[in-house]
């Protein structure tokens, strides 16, 4: 594995262990932007182990994965375009005090426990070994 892959897996177990921290001190919104983040970048490093190149900088989860040419399960992939589509609204609300009412603890740990099945699943593909 080269230096570069390995740089974006050290960068997805330190989101992860942001977000775990967003959930623990009650920053909601944020445990789901870091889940998207920590995403982000493990994809990223499938894509630089695919394509042999610096991945682009885009932020759309569900282009990452057809550029990387990764396949998961069903129930994984209906969860990427969930989260792909939150980024946006995490990122740039329109009403803050309603998006913070959308995501209370529950929803948000929910995302994480999820976000944290993708990432093990993404971490077995043989291109990381």
């Amino acid at each position: 594995m080269n230096k570069e892959i390995k740089n974006w897996l050290l960068m997805v177990d330190y989101d992860l262990k942001s977000a775990n921290h967003m959930l623990k001190s009650g920053r909601y919104i944020y445990v789901i932007f870091m889940c998207h983040m920590a995403l982000e970048k493990m994809l990223k490093a499938l894509v630089c182990a695919q394509t042999k190149k610096v991945p682009p900088r885009i932020h759309d989860l569900i282009r990452l994965m057809e550029i990387g040419k990764v396949q998961i399960p069903q129930e994984y992939l209906d969860f990427m375009g969930i989260i792909n589509n939150v980024n946006v609204v995490t990122r740039y609300p329109e009403d803050f005090s309603e998006l913070v009412s959308n995501y209370p603890k529950k929803v948000s740990a929910e995302y994480l426990e999820k976000t944290k099945g993708v990432i093990r699943c993404l971490k077995r593909d043989k291109r990381l070994k």
